[in-house]
């Protein structure tokens, strides 16, 4: 009696405040044209990663902003792992890395059964350390030696692909605290028509997903879809999405402008968070109590005041 009646109480602590806002303040301008493409990352260290122009830059906590590594591989997602590694997908090399703490580089994976991937684009981690990552293919598509699809790295050079003809083209990815979902963002921008939808699959213990599973979350219509998408404590998604910008034939700015969609776990939309430039890439938790939301949008770094933590791995 005394388990169900703490479960009970887990849940309602959990629960999306309904009608209650979850920003502290409106969206705020830290960097302008800083190469901040894409794949912002929080290091509990005191670093903030993003990626653009094929670089990894990095941001201290005093705003100073350096270059981390050159000529990575036209890094595109990161994520700093629980030991401190910085993890990334590097679309234009084809392939995952890890830099070491001792600044060393170790291939996490350039090929799966024998064939080269499509343009690694963004990735999550599990409370195994379990890495996962999706692998469309945007722009030109000639040289494609494999469809598009979802990864798991078990450890280097050890990998599962376990998401294919389920989503249309695989874009943000999102394992929750406790490792019982996968969302996917599926985010075919350059086709009339194509995609542009958030899912959630079971995510089974052993690192598989459940195909049979997926659950519509959202859907943004003819607008871009969702790109990067990050979860809170309480199991709200903040989803980078929408255009400013029309962008005739594919996407349009009829419904969804462009910003930070914060949903409910059941795909309730709760808030938006409009951001001026396009296009909103993605976005992460940090600040040393998780109550920033820093943004990448149109090369530029913004940030967002938070009322409660956000959540990290």
């Amino acid at each position: 009696m005394a388990n169900v009646l703490l479960k009970l109480l887990l849940l309602i602590a959990l629960r999306p405040l309904a009608g209650q806002p979850i920003t502290a303040g409106p969206p705020k301008l830290e960097a302008e044209n800083v190469f901040a493409g894409e794949g912002p990352s929080w290091d509990p260290a005191g670093w903030l990663y993003f990626t653009g122009r094929g670089r990894i830059s990095r941001r201290d906590a005093a705003g100073r902003i350096s270059t981390f590594r050159e000529a990575a591989g036209g890094a595109n997602g990161t994520l700093v792992d629980p030991q401190g590694r910085l993890i990334v997908c590097e679309p234009v090399a084809r392939r995952v890395t890890r830099t070491e703490r001792d600044g060393s580089l170790t291939v996490l994976t350039d090929h799966y059964q024998g064939k080269r991937y499509n343009s690694p684009n963004d990735l999550t981690i599990d409370s195994r350390g379990r890495i996962y990552f999706s692998d469309p293919r945007y722009g030109d598509r000639t040289g494609m030696e494999m469809p598009e699809a979802v990864y798991r790295i078990d450890a280097p050079g050890q990998v599962v692909r376990i998401l294919e003809t389920e989503v249309d083209r695989p874009n943000g990815l999102l394992v929750t605290p406790d490792d019982r979902y996968l969302y996917v963002a599926d985010n075919n921008n350059n086709k009339v028509g194509g995609a542009r939808k958030l899912w959630r699959f079971d995510l089974l213990p052993n690192g598989t997903v459940r195909a049979s599973s997926g659950k519509l979350i959202f859907d943004w219509g003819s607008a871009r879809g969702p790109d990067g998408v990050k979860i809170d404590r309480r199991g709200r998604l903040f989803v980078a999405a929408g255009r400013n910008q029309p962008r005739p034939p594919y996407e349009t700015t009829e419904k969804y402008r462009g910003g930070i969609f914060i949903l409910s776990p059941e795909g309730k939309l709760l808030e938006f968070v409009p951001i001026p430039q396009d296009e909103v890439t993605n976005c992460t938790f940090g600040g040393p109590d998780l109550k920033t939301l820093f943004i990448t949008a149109g090369g530029s770094l913004w940030s967002v005041p938070l009322k409660e933590s956000g959540w990290r791995r």
